[in-house]
């Protein structure tokens, strides 16, 4: 994989939509063009420096969950081979190979679906304070990074700028209505299910992750990214220990590190050593490797 750091792009010839924290969307003909960039973000902060190859692990796991799982689901990609795109895009191709997908331009749902199947971050957080997360009531006693036998859906809300929200299930269905909150919150916990499975026959686990929905044709397909390092929690399955944090396999390096800072969680964030970049883009290069071998 490549390690060169593409935090930003100048694509002539294609028309150029919104720039997101880490993707930036420009429109091929009748589709959308999702280009993921080494830059990431933390605390809802897009941070100075990118990590390198970051953008092509993202976008490879991506594509290989969303062919994974089209038996249970539909979702937005037509096709992540840069080759099968219009000549368009193809002649970018030093800047978009293996980094960029085109999609169906789905009509998204204003909720992320989270799904936690370890208690940890901010969920373990909410769990000390009341003995739920996300008003979803847990067992007592347990401990920092325990594993959910049932895996538990608590959804936020999806913020343009700022930070996202928590919400509970009703004010979810609030939102979008009763039925659609049940389809979403169903299919994101069989989803998961799913990926636990499937991840742990690979020697790592998956604590949370997040989805995101749409709707494109009449009917609820997923969009955006799935399963990386920069929506899910990983953790070497090896080194598992309840009772304490883990070692991470995505962005919480990041997080972590600039933690132990005095950054406020405002811009401007402060830099990252260098240590901490090739930390993290070794971890995301694993994750890929171990998911994918």
């Amino acid at each position: 994989m490549k390690t060169a750091v593409l935090t930003d792009f100048s694509l002539p010839g294609l028309d150029f939509v919104k720039r997101g924290k880490v993707r930036e969307i420009f429109r091929v003909e009748d589709a959308f063009l999702f280009v993921a960039s080494d830059r990431i973000s933390a605390f809802d902060v897009i941070l100075r420096q990118g990590i390198p190859g970051k953008g092509q692990v993202l976008n490879k796991m991506s594509a290989f969950w969303l062919e994974l799982f089209r038996e249970v689901t539909g979702n937005h990609l037509i096709t992540a081979d840069l080759s099968e795109m219009p000549e368009a895009v193809q002649k970018h191709r030093d800047a978009l190979d293996g980094r960029c997908m085109l999609v169906r331009e789905a009509n998204p749902y204003p909720v992320e679906c989270i799904v936690r199947g370890y208690i940890a971050g901010s969920g373990w957080k909410d769990y000390q304070r009341t003995g739920a997360v996300s008003g979803i009531s847990l067992p007592a006693g347990l401990q920092n990074s325990s594993r959910l036998e049932e895996p538990i859906f608590t959804p936020s809300t999806k913020a343009e700028t700022g930070h996202d929200e928590n919400i509970s299930f009703a004010e979810m269905e609030n939102l979008v209505g009763k039925s659609l909150a049940a389809e979403l919150r169903d299919k994101s916990l069989e989803i998961y299910s799913r990926a636990r499975a499937h991840v742990e026959e690979r020697g790592f686990l998956i604590a949370d992750t997040k989805f995101e929905w749409g709707e494109y044709g009449g009917e609820t397909v997923l969009i955006d990214e799935i399963l990386t390092p920069d929506s899910s929690r990983f953790w070497p399955g090896d080194l598992y220990e309840p009772g304490k944090s883990q070692p991470s396999l995505d962005k919480q390096i990041v997080r972590d590190w600039l933690e132990t800072t005095d950054w406020d969680k405002n811009p401007p964030p402060p830099d990252l050593p260098e240590e901490v970049i090739q930390k993290t883009a070794q971890a995301y290069e694993d994750v890929f490797h171990r998911l994918t071998s």
